[in-house]
């Protein structure tokens, strides 16, 4: 839905099942607005922009001090580096001196609630390993989204948010790919719009991997079945990058199992504002399971043969 001219977009932000508070009624869920114009939408793509930049300038000087693994996550593959933490740290400080009372929730140090409706997704480093190894392909993501927390203290819930702001600055390069609802897609303030469709066997495919091996195995078996299908496949090391440059018309289709919401928020705006179609399978949104982008009528084609492969799936 696109907002015009200076009108509200009332965007609707749900509360979830628990204790009575504004939005409810008697018991039952009710929609309560929260009026986004033109001029809102802009402003947080500004504040996106600007931290993205902020944050890339940090992680691009430390990059040349040379980087250290501070930690691992999921397997001993799965790395933090001390630029991450240190790149997070910035994004948080800074969102609260430019937007006070805004929620942020982070790869690195979790979800802090805000009281405006509004929640930022931060990736501080997006591409870790080609961070460590000196490889140019990384980024800073940064996105606004919109939608409750829950009762709990737990993050928002992205099936229920909607993006609408976002930025993806890859520090080596320069460029910065920015979105805001409604309001188009642009790389370093050219209109992005996704490639015309071509056929499946002339198409350039992007994807990820895990870092589980169970999960490899699996993903591996998924690539052999689609190779001879499409023209090549290209594994990048960066979600939002390869989201973007999608986007951007230097690939045809993605997919990817795994993505965290830090991976996907401000990517995913820049390629549906191009006119990417962006899913998961078998009618589920985006997300962890699977992530499908493209242009409609291709990724479709695409959902069909990882659903057919149940790429959604590790076993």
């Amino acid at each position: 839905m696109r907002i015009r001219g200076g009108e509200p977009r009332h965007v609707p932000v749900r509360r979830r099942p628990g204790r009575l508070a504004a939005g409810r009624m008697g018991g039952v869920d009710t929609p309560r607005a929260l009026p986004l114009t033109t001029s809102d939408v802009a402003e947080l793509v500004e504040v996106a922009e600007r931290l993205a930049r902020e944050a890339g300038r940090l992680v691009h000087e430390g990059r040349r001090a040379g980087v250290d693994v501070a930690a691992t996550k999921s397997s001993p593959e799965d790395v933090v580096t001390a630029m991450d933490l240190a790149s997070e740290a910035l994004l948080r400080r800074r969102l609260a001196e430019l937007r006070p009372g805004d929620g942020i929730l982070g790869e690195e140090q979790g979800f802090v609630p805000g009281t405006t409706g509004v929640t930022w997704v931060v990736d501080p480093i997006d591409g870790t390993v080609n961070y460590l190894y000196g490889m140019p392909a990384y980024a800073v993501s940064v996105a606004a989204v919109v939608g409750p927390a829950g009762d709990d203290g737990r993050a928002p819930d992205p099936a229920t948010w909607t993006v609408v702001a976002g930025c993806v600055h890859a520090p080596e390069d320069g460029r910065t790919f920015r979105a805001g609802l409604g309001l188009g897609a642009t790389l370093d303030g050219r209109a992005l719009h996704v490639q015309e469709p071509r056929p499946m066997a002339g198409c350039l495919l992007a994807t990820g991997f895990g870092y589980l091996a169970s999960r490899r195995r699996a993903q591996a078996r998924v690539l052999a079945d689609l190779l001879p299908r499409v023209r090549d496949i290209r594994r990048i090391g960066s979600a939002a990058l390869d989201i973007c440059n999608l986007a951007a018309g230097h690939l045809d289709l993605y997919y990817e199992r795994g993505l965290a919401p830090w991976d996907l928020a401000a990517a995913q705006l820049v390629a549906l504002e191009a006119g990417a179609q962006v899913s998961g399978l078998r009618g589920r949104p985006a997300g962890p399971d699977m992530t499908v982008v493209g242009w409609p009528a291709r990724a479709t084609e695409l959902r069909g043969l990882l659903e057919a492969l149940d790429a959604d799936s590790d076993g």
